[in-house]
């Protein structure tokens, strides 16, 4: 079977850059992250771009992010050094062509059920815009391991999104916009399911029934893949 080539989000280098920089504040702008925590990456032809380590958003420029190959070698002079997760970023998109973009929060909700190690259940239809009929949660690893980023890409295997424990959320996208959408999803059904758990345990859609709202949505090309 044929290589499958990998996706590349339209515009230049330089338009991309802006792109990572403007998605970036709006991150933070809807309250998805809170400082200088989380990290976003674009794949370009060769490599991806990566936001630098320890730079508040609202003070980073399109020059201040980091270019990598798919080894994690630096393609830039070295000004910066990139995110503590540039090895989750690099893993992520060497082995899933379809994806072009990455996110990667501390989202409060979804946060929180991670730090009980709670992966999402399929409690209401929206957890497939994830991929699958659930929401998994990588075990707990240190930020910036392989460790880190071999368990968060075996939850994410048949995924758009995963939780990790003890840390945040991961969504992936053809394009920043999408991973961006995505990762405001998981943390809407993250605050859903926890306001549910407030009155027990919420009963769980039957895989028959979340079948047919995959079957919807690949009908009319909504969610992950829209």
């Amino acid at each position: 079977m044929p290589a499958v080539p990998p996706v590349l989000a339209p515009g230049s280098e330089a338009e991309l850059r802006q792109q990572l920089v403007t998605v970036a504040r709006r991150m933070n702008a809807s309250g998805l992250n809170q400082g200088t925590s989380g990290n976003l990456s674009v794949r370009i032809p060769g490599g991806l771009l990566i936001t630098p380590s320890s730079l508040p958003y609202e003070l980073m420029q399109p020059q201040d992010l980091v270019a990598l190959d798919l080894a994690g070698g630096s393609r830039d002079d070295g000004a910066r050094r990139p995110s503590s997760e540039w090895r989750l970023h690099v893993d992520i998109l060497a082995g899933r062509p379809e994806i072009g973009a990455v996110l990667h929060c501390h989202s409060i909700h979804a946060t929180a059920l991670a730090c009980h190690g709670r992966a999402i259940p399929p409690f209401h239809y929206m957890t497939a815009v994830a991929g699958g009929d659930d929401i998994r949660c990588a075990p707990y690893a240190t930020f910036g391991t392989a460790e880190l980023s071999a368990l968060a890409v075996a939850a994410l295997v048949d995924r758009r999104a995963c939780l990790l424990g003890q840390h945040g959320q991961v969504a992936l996208g053809a394009s920043l916009d999408q991973a961006l959408r995505i990762a405001i999803e998981v943390e809407t059904l993250a605050q859903m399911y926890l306001q549910a758990l407030q009155l027990g345990e919420p009963p769980l859609l039957s895989p028959e029934q979340m079948a047919a709202v995959h079957h919807q949505f690949r009908t009319l090309l909504y969610g992950a893949g829209a």
